[in-house]
């Protein structure tokens, strides 16, 4: 992977009141560029939210199958996808980001697997914004489910085919108590200030269990304290319809976005809604953000 095309970035030093309180740095996995795919258009418009940096990065069909213990893609692969001008990409993303009030903007164009790239590059982002039928429906659990484990960097998935314009006026966040929830809803954060309503769906067996030492976290007062309008809900349902609950409850509420951890697991069985990542990873018609 080359280093990134990238302009200047002024100096924005200044005194703490004046400092960003949203992302610095977003990544957008771009699948096109005539048109703009879906997640170069969220992660535009949510570095323009913050001020921040984006980074556009171009995954090239053959790449999109490939999990991260996979070999480099055939020379064949390579063959058939169209060749790239690395300088004429970066002009015209940088172009576009500005038109939507971006300034700071970096491009790549990766020849890694999803997973390798997002933890790569999601090294040094805050957020990654990708589309889930970047891989196909046979494969979203061993490509991106795979990415989603590795990267360590918060993921905003964009449903098949979408074409909306975001928003974070009606947010939900699936609370099980496990760290995976915690790194998810610090994650979720800069939108979740930006919400009228935050609720929280808290799982009902949490009440039912033993408290252990960890120092407690209550995501309401978290959120509450970060000027952000939080509720708390119960959540009750069986492990094996923890998911089709959980979507139901989001569209219940209309919400406009989904903040989950990914793949949690409690110390001895797997949380109620921990269990629900592969059904809403699969299923989600509205944005999600997941963390593991």
């Amino acid at each position: 992977m080359k280093m990134p095309l990238s302009a200047p970035v002024d100096d924005e030093t200044g005194p703490a009141t004046g400092m960003r309180k949203g992302y610095s740095d977003i990544l957008a996995l771009v699948t096109s560029s005539g048109p703009w795919s879906p997640a170069a258009f969220a992660g535009v418009d949510i570095a323009a939210l913050s001020n921040a940096h984006v980074t556009g990065c171009y995954i090239a069909p053959s790449l999109r199958s490939l999990r991260g213990v996979d070999g480099e893609p055939t020379v064949l692969a390579l063959l058939l996808d169209q060749y790239r001008d690395e300088r004429d990409d970066y002009d015209a993303f940088a172009a576009f980001a500005q038109s939507r009030g971006v300034r700071h903007v970096a491009w790549h164009s990766t020849k890694l697997a999803p997973a390798k790239t997002m933890r790569s590059l999601g090294a040094w982002h805050d957020l990654i914004v990708l589309e889930r039928d970047m891989a196909e429906p046979s494969l979203l659990t061993d490509v991106l489910g795979e990415a989603l484990l590795t990267c360590r960097t918060p993921c905003l998935l964009l449903p098949p085919h979408w074409d909306k314009p975001l928003s974070f006026r009606h947010m939900m966040i699936a609370w099980n108590g496990s760290i995976e929830s915690i790194r998810a809803t610090h994650a979720a954060l800069p939108l979740a200030r930006l919400a009228e309503e935050v609720v929280v769906m808290k799982d009902g067996a949490l009440s039912l269990e033993a408290k252990d030492e960890t120092p407690p976290f209550d995501p309401v007062i978290y959120l509450r304290s970060h000027n952000a309008k939080a509720t708390e809900k119960p959540f009750y349902a069986s492990p094996l319809n923890a998911g089709p609950a959980l979507l139901a409850a989001a569209r219940k509420h209309s919400v406009d976005c989904l903040i989950m951890g990914a793949y949690g697991h409690a110390r001895v069985r797997e949380r109620i809604l921990g269990g629900a990542t592969r059904h809403v990873l699969e299923h989600a018609d509205m944005p999600v953000l997941m963390q593991h």
